[in-house]
Protein backbone atom coordinates (compact mmCIF):
# COMPACT_ATOMS: atom_id res chain seq x y z
CA UNK A 1 0.00 0.00 0.00
CA UNK A 2 3.04 2.38 -0.57
CA UNK A 3 1.95 5.64 -2.08
CA UNK A 4 3.45 9.07 -2.60
CA UNK A 5 2.65 11.31 -0.69
CA UNK A 6 3.38 15.35 -1.27
CA UNK A 7 3.22 17.87 1.69
CA UNK A 8 2.89 21.54 0.96
CA UNK A 9 1.03 24.44 2.71
CA UNK A 10 -1.21 26.66 1.16
CA UNK A 11 -2.61 28.55 4.66
CA UNK A 12 -1.10 29.33 8.05
CA UNK A 13 2.35 29.18 8.59
CA UNK A 14 3.84 25.79 9.99
CA UNK A 15 4.56 26.67 14.07
CA UNK A 16 4.68 23.38 15.21
CA UNK A 17 7.88 22.25 13.74
CA UNK A 18 8.10 19.04 16.12
CA UNK A 19 4.18 18.00 14.97
CA UNK A 20 5.64 18.42 11.33
CA UNK A 21 8.24 16.08 11.99
CA UNK A 22 6.31 13.14 13.76
CA UNK A 23 4.16 13.21 11.20
CA UNK A 24 6.33 13.16 8.38
CA UNK A 25 7.95 10.05 10.16
CA UNK A 26 4.71 8.35 10.99
CA UNK A 27 3.92 8.33 7.27
CA UNK A 28 7.40 7.06 6.63
CA UNK A 29 6.90 4.43 8.88
CA UNK A 30 3.84 3.27 7.25
CA UNK A 31 5.33 2.49 3.92
CA UNK A 32 4.81 5.82 1.89
CA UNK A 33 7.22 7.70 -0.06
CA UNK A 34 6.70 11.64 1.72
CA UNK A 35 7.96 14.50 -0.86
CA UNK A 36 8.05 17.70 0.98
CA UNK A 37 7.25 20.93 -0.73
CA UNK A 38 10.37 22.93 -1.22
CA UNK A 39 7.92 26.34 0.59
CA UNK A 40 6.58 24.05 3.36
CA UNK A 41 7.73 25.58 6.29
CA UNK A 42 8.47 29.33 4.74
CA UNK A 43 6.72 32.00 7.42
CA UNK A 44 5.19 35.23 6.06
CA UNK A 45 3.17 37.06 8.82
CA UNK A 46 1.10 34.47 9.99
CA UNK A 47 0.95 32.72 6.37
CA UNK A 48 2.93 29.58 4.69
CA UNK A 49 4.53 32.23 2.66
CA UNK A 50 3.31 35.02 1.28
CA UNK A 51 0.65 34.69 -1.64
CA UNK A 52 2.33 33.56 -4.47
CA UNK A 53 4.76 31.58 -2.71
CA UNK A 54 1.13 29.77 -1.25
CA UNK A 55 -0.32 29.63 -5.09
CA UNK A 56 2.76 28.04 -6.00
CA UNK A 57 3.24 25.58 -3.83
CA UNK A 58 -0.58 24.26 -4.78
CA UNK A 59 0.76 24.25 -8.31
CA UNK A 60 3.67 21.99 -7.47
CA UNK A 61 1.29 19.52 -5.82
CA UNK A 62 -0.70 19.31 -8.74
CA UNK A 63 2.74 18.86 -10.94
CA UNK A 64 4.24 16.11 -8.38
CA UNK A 65 2.41 13.34 -9.53
CA UNK A 66 1.68 12.00 -5.95
CA UNK A 67 -1.31 9.91 -4.98
CA UNK A 68 -2.27 12.25 -2.08
CA UNK A 69 -1.71 15.91 -1.70
CA UNK A 70 -1.75 16.71 1.66
CA UNK A 71 -1.56 19.80 3.71
CA UNK A 72 0.04 20.84 6.40
CA UNK A 73 -1.79 22.52 8.64
CA UNK A 74 -4.78 25.14 7.95
CA UNK A 75 -5.03 28.25 9.71
CA UNK A 76 -5.99 30.89 7.25
CA UNK A 77 -4.72 31.88 4.19
CA UNK A 78 -6.59 30.14 1.16
CA UNK A 79 -9.64 32.54 0.75
CA UNK A 80 -7.20 35.43 -0.14
CA UNK A 81 -5.72 33.49 -2.89
CA UNK A 82 -8.60 31.48 -4.56
CA UNK A 83 -8.80 34.12 -7.93
CA UNK A 84 -4.88 32.92 -8.58
CA UNK A 85 -5.90 29.06 -8.36
CA UNK A 86 -5.47 27.40 -11.40
CA UNK A 87 -8.59 25.02 -11.00
CA UNK A 88 -8.31 23.21 -14.33
CA UNK A 89 -4.81 22.27 -13.42
CA UNK A 90 -6.41 20.90 -10.15
CA UNK A 91 -8.89 19.10 -11.97
CA UNK A 92 -6.65 17.36 -14.64
CA UNK A 93 -4.73 16.19 -11.37
CA UNK A 94 -7.46 14.49 -9.85
CA UNK A 95 -8.58 13.12 -13.01
CA UNK A 96 -5.27 11.30 -13.29
CA UNK A 97 -6.27 9.86 -9.62
CA UNK A 98 -4.61 12.51 -6.86
CA UNK A 99 -6.57 12.95 -3.55
CA UNK A 100 -6.60 16.39 -2.20
CA UNK A 101 -7.29 15.95 1.35
CA UNK A 102 -7.39 18.35 4.16
CA UNK A 103 -9.49 20.56 6.97
CA UNK A 104 -10.37 23.70 8.78
CA UNK A 105 -9.48 26.49 6.21
CA UNK A 106 -8.72 23.79 3.32
CA UNK A 107 -13.17 24.62 3.07
CA UNK A 108 -12.26 27.59 0.72
CA UNK A 109 -10.26 25.25 -1.62
CA UNK A 110 -12.55 21.96 -1.71
CA UNK A 111 -15.59 24.34 -2.64
CA UNK A 112 -14.31 26.61 -4.93
CA UNK A 113 -12.46 23.83 -6.78
CA UNK A 114 -16.36 22.14 -6.47
CA UNK A 115 -17.91 25.11 -7.75
CA UNK A 116 -15.71 26.19 -10.48
CA UNK A 117 -15.44 22.30 -11.75
CA UNK A 118 -17.26 19.52 -10.25
CA UNK A 119 -14.46 17.76 -9.11
CA UNK A 120 -14.18 15.63 -5.68
CA UNK A 121 -11.54 16.36 -2.64
CA UNK A 122 -11.84 14.95 0.71
CA UNK A 123 -12.40 16.39 3.78
CA UNK A 124 -10.04 15.14 5.98
CA UNK A 125 -6.45 15.41 8.29
CA UNK A 126 -3.76 18.01 8.22
CA UNK A 127 -0.05 16.05 8.39
CA UNK A 128 0.12 17.92 12.22
CA UNK A 129 -3.05 18.07 13.78
CA UNK A 130 -3.57 14.50 12.22
CA UNK A 131 -0.30 12.30 12.37
CA UNK A 132 1.48 14.42 14.09
CA UNK A 133 0.08 14.22 17.37
CA UNK A 134 2.02 13.45 20.19
CA UNK A 135 -0.12 10.16 20.85
CA UNK A 136 -0.06 9.29 17.04
CA UNK A 137 -2.80 9.43 14.76
CA UNK A 138 -6.39 8.23 15.92
CA UNK A 139 -6.96 4.36 15.04
CA UNK A 140 -9.87 5.34 13.33
CA UNK A 141 -8.98 8.57 11.23
CA UNK A 142 -6.12 6.24 10.62
CA UNK A 143 -7.81 3.26 9.18
CA UNK A 144 -10.05 5.53 7.35
CA UNK A 145 -6.74 6.91 5.63
CA UNK A 146 -5.86 3.60 4.90
CA UNK A 147 -8.98 2.49 3.41
CA UNK A 148 -9.04 5.67 1.23
CA UNK A 149 -5.41 4.72 -0.05
CA UNK A 150 -6.34 1.38 -1.14
CA UNK A 151 -9.42 2.84 -2.57
CA UNK A 152 -11.77 0.80 -0.11
CA UNK A 153 -13.69 3.54 1.54
CA UNK A 154 -17.48 3.18 0.86
CA UNK A 155 -18.76 5.05 3.68
CA UNK A 156 -19.37 5.92 7.19
CA UNK A 157 -21.66 5.41 10.07
CA UNK A 158 -22.52 6.52 13.86
CA UNK A 159 -24.65 7.25 16.50
CA UNK A 160 -26.16 10.96 16.84
CA UNK A 161 -26.50 12.31 20.31
CA UNK A 162 -28.79 11.20 23.07
CA UNK A 163 -32.02 12.31 23.39
CA UNK A 164 -32.08 12.64 19.45
CA UNK A 165 -35.56 12.24 18.06
CA UNK A 166 -34.75 11.43 14.76
CA UNK A 167 -37.89 10.09 12.31
CA UNK A 168 -37.21 7.21 9.98
CA UNK A 169 -34.86 8.56 6.57
CA UNK A 170 -33.65 7.79 3.51
CA UNK A 171 -32.15 10.31 0.95
CA UNK A 172 -30.60 9.00 -2.30
CA UNK A 173 -28.05 11.00 -4.91
CA UNK A 174 -27.22 13.89 -3.19
CA UNK A 175 -24.86 15.73 -3.48
CA UNK A 176 -22.02 15.65 0.02
CA UNK A 177 -20.37 18.95 0.54
CA UNK A 178 -19.67 21.49 3.85
CA UNK A 179 -16.94 21.44 5.66
CA UNK A 180 -15.83 24.23 8.43
CA UNK A 181 -18.93 26.84 8.99
CA UNK A 182 -17.12 29.78 9.24
CA UNK A 183 -15.11 29.37 6.47
CA UNK A 184 -17.69 28.04 4.33
CA UNK A 185 -19.84 31.18 5.29
CA UNK A 186 -17.28 33.50 4.24
CA UNK A 187 -17.31 32.50 0.51
CA UNK A 188 -21.13 33.10 0.36
CA UNK A 189 -21.76 35.71 -2.53
CA UNK A 190 -18.87 34.63 -4.41
CA UNK A 191 -17.99 32.46 -7.20
CA UNK A 192 -16.36 30.09 -4.95
CA UNK A 193 -19.99 28.80 -3.23
CA UNK A 194 -21.13 25.76 -4.64
CA UNK A 195 -24.55 25.97 -5.84
CA UNK A 196 -25.55 22.71 -4.70
CA UNK A 197 -29.14 21.68 -4.52
CA UNK A 198 -31.19 18.64 -2.96
CA UNK A 199 -27.56 17.89 -1.04
CA UNK A 200 -25.98 16.62 2.20
CA UNK A 201 -24.62 19.48 3.70
CA UNK A 202 -21.78 18.88 6.79
CA UNK A 203 -20.55 21.23 8.80
CA UNK A 204 -17.77 21.96 11.53
CA UNK A 205 -15.85 24.54 13.69
CA UNK A 206 -13.99 25.06 16.20
CA UNK A 207 -13.58 28.01 19.19
CA UNK A 208 -16.72 29.59 18.37
CA UNK A 209 -19.51 30.05 20.74
CA UNK A 210 -22.65 28.88 20.21
CA UNK A 211 -23.96 32.03 19.39
CA UNK A 212 -21.77 32.92 16.75
CA UNK A 213 -22.54 29.34 15.06
CA UNK A 214 -26.24 30.30 15.02
CA UNK A 215 -25.28 33.98 13.81
CA UNK A 216 -23.43 32.15 10.49
CA UNK A 217 -25.92 29.29 10.46
CA UNK A 218 -28.58 32.27 10.25
CA UNK A 219 -26.60 33.53 7.09
CA UNK A 220 -27.14 30.24 5.90
CA UNK A 221 -30.75 30.14 6.05
CA UNK A 222 -31.52 34.01 5.29
CA UNK A 223 -29.48 32.95 1.82
CA UNK A 224 -31.77 29.94 1.14
CA UNK A 225 -28.88 27.32 1.05
CA UNK A 226 -30.40 25.70 3.98
CA UNK A 227 -33.90 25.07 2.81
CA UNK A 228 -32.27 23.80 -0.80
CA UNK A 229 -30.53 20.57 1.44
CA UNK A 230 -32.09 17.22 1.40
CA UNK A 231 -30.00 17.06 4.50
CA UNK A 232 -28.04 19.27 7.38
CA UNK A 233 -24.98 16.80 9.19
CA UNK A 234 -24.02 18.52 12.08
CA UNK A 235 -20.38 17.30 13.37
CA UNK A 236 -18.04 18.26 15.57
CA UNK A 237 -18.45 21.75 17.50
CA UNK A 238 -15.58 22.05 19.71
CA UNK A 239 -12.96 24.18 22.03
CA UNK A 240 -15.17 27.35 23.12
CA UNK A 241 -16.41 28.59 26.47
CA UNK A 242 -19.84 29.52 27.80
CA UNK A 243 -20.15 32.45 29.92
CA UNK A 244 -22.34 33.25 33.17
CA UNK A 245 -23.80 35.61 30.38
CA UNK A 246 -25.48 32.87 28.53
CA UNK A 247 -27.62 31.66 31.18
CA UNK A 248 -28.70 28.43 29.72
CA UNK A 249 -27.77 29.50 26.06
CA UNK A 250 -25.69 25.95 24.52
CA UNK A 251 -24.67 24.67 21.10
CA UNK A 252 -28.24 22.27 22.05
CA UNK A 253 -30.03 25.32 21.52
CA UNK A 254 -28.83 25.97 18.67
CA UNK A 255 -29.41 22.85 17.29
CA UNK A 256 -32.89 22.76 18.39
CA UNK A 257 -33.38 26.13 16.76
CA UNK A 258 -31.85 25.08 13.47
CA UNK A 259 -34.83 22.23 13.73
CA UNK A 260 -37.54 24.50 14.49
CA UNK A 261 -36.34 26.89 10.97
CA UNK A 262 -35.62 24.44 8.47
CA UNK A 263 -38.12 21.79 6.48
CA UNK A 264 -35.01 19.69 6.24
CA UNK A 265 -33.42 16.95 8.17
CA UNK A 266 -30.62 18.07 11.07
CA UNK A 267 -28.82 15.21 11.58
CA UNK A 268 -25.75 15.53 14.92
CA UNK A 269 -22.92 14.09 15.99
CA UNK A 270 -20.62 13.01 12.78
CA UNK A 271 -17.52 12.02 14.07
CA UNK A 272 -15.47 14.73 12.02
CA UNK A 273 -14.15 18.72 12.85
CA UNK A 274 -11.02 19.55 14.58
CA UNK A 275 -10.71 16.50 16.83
CA UNK A 276 -8.30 13.66 16.30
CA UNK A 277 -11.40 10.94 15.92
CA UNK A 278 -12.83 11.59 12.11
CA UNK A 279 -13.56 10.18 8.99
CA UNK A 280 -12.94 11.11 5.53
CA UNK A 281 -15.56 12.48 3.07
CA UNK A 282 -15.11 12.79 -0.37
CA UNK A 283 -16.85 16.59 -0.75
CA UNK A 284 -18.73 16.74 -3.89
CA UNK A 285 -19.70 12.39 -4.39
CA UNK A 286 -22.97 11.22 -4.64
CA UNK A 287 -24.14 9.52 -1.11
CA UNK A 288 -26.63 7.69 -0.22
CA UNK A 289 -27.77 8.72 3.56
CA UNK A 290 -29.86 6.56 5.86
CA UNK A 291 -31.20 7.29 9.66
CA UNK A 292 -33.19 5.36 12.16
CA UNK A 293 -33.61 6.76 16.09
CA UNK A 294 -30.31 7.79 16.77
CA UNK A 295 -28.11 5.23 13.82
CA UNK A 296 -27.27 6.83 10.61
CA UNK A 297 -25.40 5.63 8.02
CA UNK A 298 -24.01 7.55 4.75
CA UNK A 299 -22.60 5.41 1.97
CA UNK A 300 -20.94 6.49 -1.31
CA UNK A 301 -18.60 3.67 -2.65
CA UNK A 302 -20.86 2.05 -4.52
CA UNK A 303 -23.02 5.06 -6.37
Amino acid sequence: MKKHIYIYSPSGAVRDKAAFRRGVKRLQAQGHEVEIDVAVLVSHQRFAGDDATRLAAIERACDSGADVALISRGGYGLTRILPGINYKKIAKSIERGMLFVGISDFTAFQNAVLAKTGALTWAGPALCEGFGAPDGPDEIMQACFDDLLCGQGEGTGWQQLRGTDQPALHVQNATLWGGNLAVLTSLLGTPYFPDIRNGVLFLEDVCEHPYRIERMLTQLLHAGVLKRQKAIVMGQFTEYSLTPHDRGFRLSCVMAWLKQQVNVPVLTNLPYGHVQTKVLLPVGSRVELAAQDRDVLMAWGHL
